[in-house]
C-alpha cells in the first residue's frame, strides 16, 4: 500500500485491543453504547450549555464579553489539549477506570462551577471540567468500537454515538434557556450532578473492563508543546482585540505557535510511540477527516455564540427564548445524524459529507444580510439547515478517521477527531467573541455578517473532505463502504 492509503508504522507490530468479551450479546453490547451516549451527552451538553447563559453569568460576576470567552474556552482548550493521552491512559490502565475517573473528576469541577463566587474560580474550575471530559470523549468511543465486532453494526454504533454528541451540543442552549428560566445560572453546572451519579453506576454494572494489549507510553514532551499551541493560537484569538493584532505581545504569541508547531512535529517524527503522529495525516482521508471535524465545529459555535448575542442583546429576547430558537438546529440533529450513519454503513461517508457541506454553507449564507429586523421565519430556517449540515457531518467523520486504523487504536483515532472537535469548537467562541467585542447591540448584527460567511465557508470546505474520503480502486484498500475494518488475530 503506497504512504497515501496507510499511515507509516512503528517498527513495533501493533497489538489487537483486549476483547470486553468474547460473546457479549447484542442486548448487552447495546446497553454498553447507552452508557457512552449518557456521557457524551454530558460532555457535549457542558459544551454548548453555558452559551445561552453567557449574559447572565456576565451580569451575575460583573465581567465582559472577553471573560465570558475563557468561561467557554478554558473548558473547550483544556479538553481539547489532553484529549489524546487521555485515551493512551486508558489503554494502559483500563478503559472502563479512566471513564468512571473522567465522570469523578467533571462532577466534583461542576460542583466548584455551581457556587463559584468570582469569575476567576468560575474559569478555573471550568478548565477542571475539561481534564475530566477528556477521560471520557475518546474513552467512550474506543469502548462502543471494541463492543461491537461486526463492522456494520459498529458503523449504525457510531451513527448513534454521532448522534447522541450531536443531540447534546445543539439541544444545550434549549436546556440552558429553560435552566436559566426557571432557576438561574449556577443551575446549568448543578444539572450534571445526577447525570453523573448515574453514569457512574450504570457503567459499573454493565460496562466490562478493557485496554490494549500494547499499551502506548505517554509522551509528556508531545503534551506539553501540543498544549502551547493549542492554547496560545486560540488566547491570542481571545485577546487579540484587546491587545492588537500589531502588538508586540500578539507578534511574540504568533512566534510562540509557530516555533512550538514546528517543535511538535520535530518532536513527534522522532518518537516511536507519539503523542500524535504527524505520518498518519499523510493519508488524505484522515486528514480530511480532521479537517472536516475542525471545520463543523467552527461552524457549530459560531452560531451558536452570534444566536445568543444576536437574540438577546439586539433583539431583546430572554434566554428562554433565545434557547429555543435554536430548536429546529436540535431536531435537524437529532433526525438526521442516525440517517448518516445507515449511510455511512450502507454507501460509504461521501454522499452524507456531501449533503453535510450544502445544508451548512445554505444556512450559513441564509444569515449573511443579518440586521436587526431580519425575520425570525429566517432565522429559523438558517438554524434548520445547520442543524440537518451537522447531523449529517459527525458519523461520516469519526467513521472515516476510526476505519483508517485498526480496533487496537481506535482510541487513537477517536482522540485524534475529538481534539480537531474542540480545537474547532474554541476556534468558533474565539473568532465570534472577535467579531461582536465591543460593539452595541444595534452594531452586533452588522458585524457579525464575517461570522455567517465563516459558516457557509466550513460548509464549502467539506466538499473537499468528501473528494477526499472517495473510495480508492485496488485490492489492499480498505472496505469501500465506509466501515471499520476489524483487526486480524495477529493485529
Amino acid at each position: 500500500m503506497t504512504a497515501t492509503t496507510q499511515p507509516h508504522q512503528p517498527t513495533h507490530p501493533i497489538q489487537p485491543a483486549q476483547p470486553i468479551e468474547p460473546l457479549l450479546s447484542a442486548r448487552r453490547r447495546w446497553t454498553v453504547l447507552a452508557v457512552c451516549c449518557l456521557s457524551m451527552f454530558l460532555v457535549g451538553l457542558d459544551t454548548t450549555i453555558v452559551n445561552v447563559g453567557l449574559p447572565a453569568i456576565g451580569r451575575g460576576l460583573g465581567v465582559g464579553t472577553r471573560g465570558l470567552e475563557w468561561t467557554v474556552d478554558a473548558y473547550t482548550l483544556v479538553l481539547a489539549s489532553l484529549l489524546i493521552s487521555s485515551g493512551a491512559l486508558a489503554d494502559r490502565f483500563g478503559r472502563r477506570r479512566v471513564f468512571q475517573s473522567g465522570l469523578a473528576v467533571f462532577g466534583a469541577a461542576s460542583l466548584v462551577c455551581a457556587v463559584a463566587p468570582s469569575v476567576g474560580v468560575l474559569i478555573a474550575a471550568r478548565a477542571v471540567q475539561g481534564i475530566g471530559a477528556s477521560m471520557l470523549s475518546p474513552v467512550a468511543l474506543a469502548i462502543v468500537v471494541n463492543a461491537m465486532p461486526d463492522p456494520r453494526e459498529r458503523a449504525q454504533a457510531i451513527g448513534v454515538w454521532a448522534s447522541v454528541f450531536g443531540l447534546s451540543m445543539a439541544a444545550g442552549p434549549v436546556t440552558g434557556g429553560a435552566l436559566l428560566a426557571g432557576f438561574g445560572w449556577r443551575s446549568v453546572f448543578w444539572i450534571n450532578l445526577p447525570v453523573i451519579v448515574a453514569a457512574l453506576v450504570l457503567s459499573a454494572v454493565f460496562v466490562p473492563e478493557s485496554r490494549a494489549q500494547r499499551a502506548r507510553r505517554l509522551d509528556l514532551p508531545g503534551q506539553a508543546l501540543l498544549t502551547v499551541v493549542i492554547g496560545v493560537s486560540v488566547g491570542v484569538l481571545i485577546e487579540g482585540p484587546r491587545i492588537g493584532w500589531a502588538s508586540l505581545l500578539a507578534l511574540s504569541a504568533y512566534v510562540v505557535v509557530v516555533a512550538t508547531a514546528v517543535g511538535f512535529v520535530w518532536v513527534e517524527i522522532r518518537r516511536s510511540e507519539p503523542l500524535m503522529d504527524p505520518r498518519l495525516f499523510r493519508r488524505p482521508v484522515f486528514s480530511g477527516a480532521v479537517l472536516g471535524a475542525v471545520a463543523v465545529f467552527v461552524a457549530l459555535n459560531v452560531t451558536l455564540l452570534l444566536n445568543t448575542l444576536y437574540l438577546q442583546h439586539t433583539r431583546g429576547w430572554t434566554p428562554l427564548a433565545a434557547g429555543v430558537a435554536t430548536l429546529p438546529m436540535a431536531l435537524g440533529a437529532t433526525v438526521c445524524a442516525p440517517l448518516s450513519g445507515r449511510l455511512v454503513g450502507r454507501t460509504g461517508p461521501r454522499l452524507p459529507l456531501l449533503l453535510a457541506g450544502g445544508f451548512i454553507t445554505v444556512g450559513g449564507l441564509c444569515l449573511v444580510a443579518l440586521d436587526q429586523h431580519t425575520s425570525v421565519l429566517l432565522l429559523l430556517l438558517a438554524y434548520l439547515l445547520i442543524g440537518i449540515g451537522f447531523g449529517f457531518a459527525n458519523a461520516p467523520i469519526t467513521n472515516t478517521a476510526v476505519s483508517g486504523l485498526p480496533p487496537a487504536r481506535a482510541g487513537v483515532a477517536g482522540a485524534i477527531t475529538s481534539t480537531a472537535r474542540q480545537f474547532g469548537s474554541a476556534l468558533g467562541i474565539a473568532i465570534a467573541g472577535g467579531l461582536v467585542a465591543g460593539t452595541t447591540p444595534t452594531g452586533l448584527a452588522h458585524a457579525s455578517r464575517p461570522g455567517w460567511i465563516l459558516v457557509a465557508i466550513c460548509g464549502l470546505s467539506l466538499f473537499l473532505v468528501a473528494y477526499a474520503s472517495r473510495p480508492k480502486e485496488g485490492p489492499t484498500e480498505g472496505p469501500k463502504d465506509g466501515t471499520i475494518r476489524p483487526a486480524s488475530p495477529q493485529g
